[in-house]
């Protein structure tokens, strides 16, 4: 076992507990690893969490009840309906608030003793450094490759753990990035995966209950990592399989060659994570002269009312064409577009589809390159056809 990081040193000395404080974490005073001492060093602390949503909300929650003694939250997303089925932090009544102004209510009526404060803003390179600098730990609850690359390269800079998590369908990773004590997320990741190569929760969906497993395991790590017990997630990752019901875990070690936490560091300050993870991918994707080959909802709606023939090709998985779908259209999933293209007409004019237009400028890119000069990508997808066309569709 490593040997325990103390991450406050003497500060803990000059916390005290209530009365109030003494009955509400009662349960952690007697137990031997914890006792008063590791109830004073959580309230000490302070831990910034990246993030609102699915893993947020467990770690919002359980951190606040633990009684950490100072709690920042970044987050500059709404509430939206889709969210209530694993972002349990926010309720009914609250769709259309700022994420950040619901969870900082439920986090206050938890635990008002504790010290909130909120960012609503996007975390960039221009605000990391500064949001981040006066906490001792920070959470990865974000779901997209810039922020966590970005979250990692301010952990690194400002030697500060990095309690990570990652939630997909019925998966999840969990882990704990901390140079020198360990490897960073670099190391286990050195460079993104394209844009549209890796799906989104919001395109492959999510287990509602996964977040809360996940989001749990974090928030256990950093109580963890506060007191200076037990042995952390670092070095290794834990991964969960819901489906099967297992937890594999995984030694990761330090890369020497790492751009940032190795020995020869080429990374010494935020870099543009947009332009890291996005725009090499995306120009496969989109190229310059993709706009001419897009439709607009309204053009095709006009199309359709006159009776022409045009062949509607949605490339979403079939669980989203389950939910809805555009009358007459036809479902081929975009994974199988490499080994299906033939069925379709090489002299019919197609127009391509998914839910917001990503998936659909693939398969766009792909049938042109095999040929077909007759394609097009419905600008917006389904949701824009829901918006602006059918206001009765269900959208997801």
């Amino acid at each position: 076992m490593a040997s325990p990081i103390d991450l406050l040193g003497a500060r803990s000395n000059a916390a005290s507990l209530s009365p109030q404080e003494v009955q509400r974490y009662s349960r952690h005073l007697i137990m031997p690893e914890v006792g008063v001492d590791g109830q004073k060093r959580l309230k000490a602390a302070s831990v910034l969490l990246i993030g609102a949503g699915g893993l947020g909300s467990p770690l919002g929650l359980y951190l606040a009840a633990a009684g950490i003694g100072r709690i920042g939250l970044v987050d500059f997303d709404v509430v939206d309906f889709s969210n209530l089925q694993r972002q349990i932090v926010h309720d009914t009544a609250n769709v259309g608030k700022p994420k950040l102004q619901s969870a900082l209510e439920r986090l206050r009526a938890v635990n008002p003793d504790v010290k909130y404060e909120g960012y609503e803003a996007k975390l960039t390179s221009a605000n990391a450094m500064d949001i981040a600098r006066g906490y001792d730990i920070i959470i990865d609850g974000t779901d997209n490759f810039p922020t966590r690359y970005l979250v990692n390269d301010v952990c690194v800079l400002q030697k500060k753990p990095n309690v990570y998590g990652s939630i997909f369908r019925f998966d999840g990773q969990a882990s704990v990035f901390y140079p020198p004590h360990g490897p960073c997320y670099r190391c286990l990741y050195p460079e993104p995966p394209p844009p549209g190569e890796v799906p989104s929760c919001a395109e492959g969906g999510v287990l509602g209950i996964l977040p809360g497993v996940i989001g749990v395991i974090q928030a256990t790590e950093a109580v963890k990592l506060i007191l200076g017990k037990g042995e952390s997630l670092i070095g290794r990752l834990l991964h969960y399989d819901a489906m099967q019901m297992k937890f594999r875990e995984f030694k990761v070690r330090r890369n020497p060659k790492c751009p940032i936490c190795g020995d020869q560091p080429t990374i010494k300050q935020l870099i543009d994570y947009d332009q890291f993870c996005g725009i090499r991918g995306q120009e496969a994707v989109k190229p310059a002269a993709a706009s001419s080959h897009d439709v607009t909802v309204e053009e095709l709606k006009q199309r359709l009312d006159k009776g022409e023939e045009v062949f509607i090709l949605d490339v979403r998985n079939p669980p989203e064409y389950g939910i809805c779908r555009i009358e007459g259209s036809t479902l081929l999933p975009l994974p199988e577009l490499p080994m299906r293209f033939r069925e379709l007409d090489y002299e019919c004019e197609i127009i391509v589809h998914c839910k917001s237009g990503m998936r659909s400028a693939k398969a766009v890119a792909f049938l042109r390159e095999q040929g077909f000069a007759k394609v097009k990508n419905l600008k917006g997808g389904i949701l824009e056809w829901a918006a602006k066309i059918d206001k009765t569709m269900p959208t997801y």
